[in-house]
């Protein structure tokens, strides 16, 4: 989430009077995050969040991601559910880019300091469950941040990297050729959400309340949303690997979906690569967001230990306590 596209309030306002959900009383900026323009919007009726879609989303893929929450939300699992105009038309236009609204979700991302065990645990169960609500959702979207696109996304970048930390360029470009060689194939695949970072999910009271930001939801294999979730709940700010967050996060899984033997064993390189893309991913943005837009950049360089921690990883069992 992130502010990159202003909203001017007569444009608004026009959207908006086709809902049913009251006049507008404020429109305000959300800082966190980077791919989307989003902002609390607040009416007669109550809150909701508008999100403007950037040039990183396609146009094409916004119908996946809407009728996804809106199958998941249907099917009970908790997250933002679209809101539909008089029209039945969840997807806008609003200062030149497609636009939407979804309701707002209780709670609130937990610091990372606040991580325990039992959040963990949580978080394995959410991703488990969100796998079985999804797994009759009809529609399909290629995973366009795999193993294939992240060499095309570093290399324009290359030239540059060693500017941000001396040695880099190499050191992306040994570790690609590893998982470009190792990349498993023929796992258990379906909806997956791909972005299950601890500002997307939400607690409230200690409990675990919903997901937020499914706009990397795409069709993969489903372990790699735990390998997502590894990285980001299973690592201290220092980069030091919590072993009772990893077990209580596989652990919570499992309760509700187990892996199979492939899955077990590829969990280390899948946690690896998912590590490279989000490494890239903010690595692009560091060059690319503009310095006056309403957003938070995220340092590329906290994920290159955890690359190669997960290296040293033989399969599933290496991330449990003994």
């Amino acid at each position: 989430m992130a502010v990159y596209t202003p909203v001017a309030d007569d444009d608004l306002k026009a959207v908006i009077a086709g809902y049913d959900i009251g006049d507008v009383v404020a429109c305000t900026g959300i800082a966190q995050g980077i791919e989307n323009s989003n902002f609390r919007l607040q009416t007669t009726v109550g809150p909701f969040i508008l999100t403007l879609y950037e040039k990183r989303v396609r146009p094409e893929d916004l119908p996946f991601y809407l009728d996804l929450m809106s199958h998941l939300a249907a099917s009970g699992f908790h997250c933002p559910t679209p809101v539909a105009d008089r029209d039945g038309v969840m997807l806008q236009t609003l200062s030149g880019r497609p636009a939407a609204i979804v309701t707002v979700l209780d709670g609130a991302g937990l610091p990372e300091t606040d991580i325990s065990p039992a959040h963990c645990r949580d978080v394995g169960a959410a991703a488990a469950r969100l796998h079985i609500a999804g797994s009759d959702f009809p529609s399909e979207r290629a995973n366009d941040l795999s193993v294939e696109t992240w060499r095309p996304l570093f290399l324009p970048l290359a030239e540059r990297v060693d500017t941000y930390s001396v040695g880099l360029a190499h050191w992306i470009d040994s570790e690609l050729s590893f998982l470009e060689q190792n990349w498993p194939s023929g796992l258990p695949a379906g909806t997956v959400h791909t972005d299950m970072f601890p500002d997307n999910v939400f607690f409230r009271d200690g409990a675990l309340s919903g997901v937020i930001d499914f706009y990397f939801a795409c069709t993969d294999m489903l372990a790699l949303d735990l390998a997502v979730c590894l990285n980001a709940w299973c690592f201290d700010r220092d980069a030091r690997f919590i072993p009772a967050n990893a077990q209580a996060l596989i652990d919570g899984y499992q309760a509700r979906r187990r892996l199979d033997a492939a899955e077990q064993q590829a969990l280390p390189i899948l946690a690896g690569g998912m590590a490279m893309r989000f490494l890239l991913t903010r690595l692009h943005d560091w060059f690319h967001t503009p310095n006056d837009a309403l957003a938070t950049r995220k340092d590329p360089l906290n994920l290159l230990p955890l690359v190669e921690f997960h290296r040293s990883v033989s399969d599933s069992t290496s991330y449990v306590v003994r």
